[in-house]
């Protein structure tokens, strides 16, 4: 896998803006059933942040997760180019490997529809990531 130094691309400081965020808004999760609330933070090419939060139903398979409501977020808000996306797992057991806390498979393939060139950070990793990274041969429509 290529990994990026974290905010190598778009800088230390941004990187670090979008965890928190992502980390912050993991508070206002609804997460009755599993007790793990995720956060995400997408950053648009017009500077504008938007957040979002899993959202549990007691119809399990009616939830979604942090990353898509960031992304319909933004999308909703006209936005079309996204920058990076920012993810944070904030009920993950300390220490608990990497992929207890990456995007599930929904949401990565909703990242590369709509975010195909963000920069992907996760809260607890020191490095960033890129789509191709986290899913090498995504299903797409696209001629690329």
């Amino acid at each position: 896998m290529s990994a990026h130094d974290s905010g190598q691309g778009l800088g230390a400081a941004i990187a670090q803006r979008l965890l928190e965020e992502a980390r912050l808004v993991a508070g206002h999760a609804y997460a009755p059933y599993s007790k793990f609330r995720v956060g995400a933070a997408v950053l648009g090419g017009n500077g504008k942040i938007h957040t979002g939060v899993n959202v549990e139903n007691a119809s399990l398979g009616l939830g979604t997760c942090a990353e898509r409501v960031a992304l319909a977020s933004a999308i909703a808000d006209g936005e079309r180019t996204i920058v990076a996306l920012a993810v944070a797992c904030v009920d993950a057991p300390a220490g608990s490997p990497a992929s207890q806390r990456m995007p599930c498979g929904a949401c990565l393939q909703w990242i590369q529809e709509l975010a195909p060139e963000a920069e992907i950070f996760i809260l607890g990793e020191n490095r960033s990531f890129r789509i191709h990274d986290l899913l090498p041969v995504a299903f797409s429509l696209r001629g690329k």
